[in-house]
């Protein structure tokens, strides 16, 4: 029986996890052909999310919890739990259910014509208008800058065969972008279009820092046009400054007693460059912080545990225990502490 491996990164989702946990096991039933395992990784979460993983892994040793010492943040604690992955094909998905789990079987289906790559795709969103349209600015964005094709509204959800995460773990990038690492690994690729739906429960945890972070690893690690730019405006800006300055000088010396610019051009030029080398500055900082981070070496995260990783793909407990069947009532009641 070929395997499925499904990894769900959590932080601060006390309100989601079980009824997650409940719809892939669900969708896993219907598909009897294959076994799976369930990785969640807590990437330090402050409410009852990790107790709550806790209970359901002892009711079924298909799950399997990670649990960080501390917030490693939205990058390196995914990465880290699909590195963990041990089946034929690996699935990412959100814990919040905006990545619909029933997706689950429509990925496999593709994946078994022999595609190694299959990506979900937002054809529409629930979510604010506005953020939609902003996301689907920057996916251009990054779309026109890099040298790979990259996928627009493609956030990690999908399927990866076992040969794509070898060479995701050959990459060896201790802040890496999944979405950029799959464009660039270039493989065939098959999309599956989903609505997403609004979040029901809970707010979401990404801050405006991390979506800014986010976006600046997507622009760096998959294009050195911003740097050319650098290079390419501080070269037109000096030609015109050039240009400007011979053309005042011809002006003043035909019209010397008439002509009189002020000091209004000398200080909108002046605050005009310095804020141009202000923003240059800031995005070559960028670069560097990412050379930074890559020569650190620094591991994608530190566990504090985790759990079932000694069980294969086993079956659950029979749920006509009586320990199981007080699990999971614990569970469903939300009383776990």
């Amino acid at each position: 029986m070929k395997t499925i491996s499904i990894v769900t990164p959590c932080f601060n989702e006390e309100h989601n996890v079980h009824e997650h946990y409940e719809r892939v096991r669900a969708v896993m039933a219907s598909l009897p052909r294959y076994r799976y395992e369930h990785i969640f990784i807590d990437n330090g979460s402050r409410d009852n999310t990790v107790a709550i993983l806790k209970f359901i892994a002892q009711v079924d040793r298909n799950v399997k919890v990670i649990a960080n010492t501390r917030n490693f943040g939205p990058v390196r604690s995914p990465m880290h739990a699909l590195q963990q992955a041990r089946g034929d094909a690996v699935i990412g998905l959100a814990a919040d259910m905006q990545d619909p789990p029933e997706l689950i079987a429509d990925f496999i289906r593709e994946w078994e014509k022999g595609i190694p790559v299959v990506i979900g795709v937002k054809k529409t969103s629930e979510e604010s208008r506005l953020v939609y349209w902003l996301r689907s600015q920057y996916y251009g964005l990054v779309n026109r800058l890099s040298d790979v094709q990259t996928y627009a509204q493609f956030t990690g959800f999908g399927l990866y065969d076992r040969r794509v995460m070898d060479l995701i773990r050959s990459f060896n990038d201790p802040f890496p972008y999944f979405r950029g690492m799959i464009a660039d690994i270039g493989l065939p690729h098959a999309e599956v279009e989903f609505n997403q739906p609004r979040r029901k429960k809970g707010v979401s945890k990404h801050s405006l820092f991390n979506l800014y972070e986010i976006a600046m690893l997507g622009i760096t690690s998959l294009s050195k046009v911003p740097l050319r730019l650098v290079t390419f405006t501080g070269f037109f800006l000096s030609m015109l400054s050039v240009l400007t300055g011979l053309g005042y000088l011809v002006y003043k010396l035909i019209y010397w007693n008439r002509f009189s610019a002020g000091m209004a051009p000398v200080v909108i030029g002046f605050f005009l460059f310095g804020s141009i080398q202000l923003f240059f500055m800031g995005l070559i900082g960028e670069y560097i912080g990412a050379i930074h981070t890559q020569v650190q070496k620094r591991p994608l995260v530190i566990e504090k545990e985790r759990i079932n990783f000694e069980f294969g793909f086993g079956e659950p407990l029979p749920p006509d225990s009586p320990d199981a069947a007080a699990l999971l009532q614990s569970v469903s009641s939300g009383s776990a502490e």
